[in-house]
């Protein structure tokens, strides 16, 4: 079976300042997407698509792609602000393309069979990927997942994150998706923006933009992305985001999601900052690290 890992890097880290899916953390210059692309190989992945722009491809694959080849398939998809279906254009001052749910829509062209999508920025853990590869060899059209993380494991100790705060049914499947914003430790606890601001505790599930889908997604965004584009395609700010088209598809019972739990840490660059304690924390993981390929410069 084809499992494809659909990695969303096209943006280009606006909070971190710079192209943070090429900052080295690891001891011997590893990217956060090395441990990625390792631990989803290690779990059964054998290809992986790399969702970019296409002002960044030659970088990307020089630096990144190359590192993969002879490892597993490495593909390609461009998310770019055009084509728009039904001949649409772009609104005046519209700069960046349309979200998370139009990156994955773009690489529906190379998507054959059941696959994750991660962001390039963010580590993961390898329970996440096991449990997503026998979720998806036993699943079928419409029955997805999703891997949730506690809340008061993903925050930023170096300013205010927004996050997806997910809620379940009593099977264990994915009700909704709410977005909080402005989420930051205080000496009040954990307070998300709001009026009044709202407070978590920090064991509330979070979505990272780790899931697991069958190609029939590819469908759905397509419908979906078209409903947007009517709606809101004259709003040079607006975005299709991923988490809001799936819930979407589970409010009209169009799909199911099962919500996982991993057990491992997220880390994650949202900051300058944040760098020095990832760094710290994936050193023990250098010995996981690819055998060969990974320090290709």
């Amino acid at each position: 079976m084809e499992l494809t890992l659909v990695v969303l890097a096209a943006g280009m880290g606006s909070r971190y300042g710079g192209l943070k899916q090429l900052e080295p953390v690891g001891p011997l210059g590893e990217i956060i997407l090395d441990y990625s692309v390792r631990d989803a190989l290690k779990a059964g992945f054998n290809k992986v698509v790399f969702v970019i722009r296409w002002g960044m491809f030659e970088l990307f694959q020089d630096v990144v792609g190359s590192r993969y080849e002879g490892l597993m398939a490495v593909e390609y998809a461009f998310q770019e602000l055009e084509p728009l279906p039904g001949g649409r254009v772009s609104p005046p001052g519209r700069e960046k393309p349309w979200g998370t749910g139009h990156a994955v829509l773009a690489a529906r062209s190379v998507v054959r069979g059941p696959f994750a999508v991660i962001n390039a920025d963010d580590y993961y853990g390898p329970n996440g990927f096991n449990q997503l590869t026998s979720f998806l060899k036993s699943t079928t059209l419409g029955q997805y997942a999703m891997v949730g993380y506690r809340l008061d494991r993903t925050l930023s100790n170096n300013g205010s994150v927004s996050r997806g705060i997910c809620r379940s049914d009593n099977d264990g499947y994915l009700v909704d998706i709410t977005e909080r914003t402005a989420i930051v430790r205080s000496d009040s606890g954990i307070m998300a923006e709001g009026n009044p601001p709202v407070q978590l505790d920090g064991s509330e599930p979070t979505s990272m933009n780790f899931w697991g889908f069958m190609p029939d997604l590819f469908d759905h965004l397509e419908r979906l992305f078209d409903e947007f584009l009517e709606e809101r395609g004259e709003d040079a700010k607006a975005e299709f985001y991923l988490p809001a088209a799936v819930s979407s598809l589970i409010a009209t019972s169009e799909a199911t999601v099962r919500l996982l739990s991993s057990s491992d840490p997220w880390y994650g660059l949202t900051y300058p900052e944040d760098r020095p304690m990832v760094v710290e924390a994936l050193k023990g993981l250098t010995g996981r690290r690819f055998s060969s390929g990974v320090d290709k410069r």
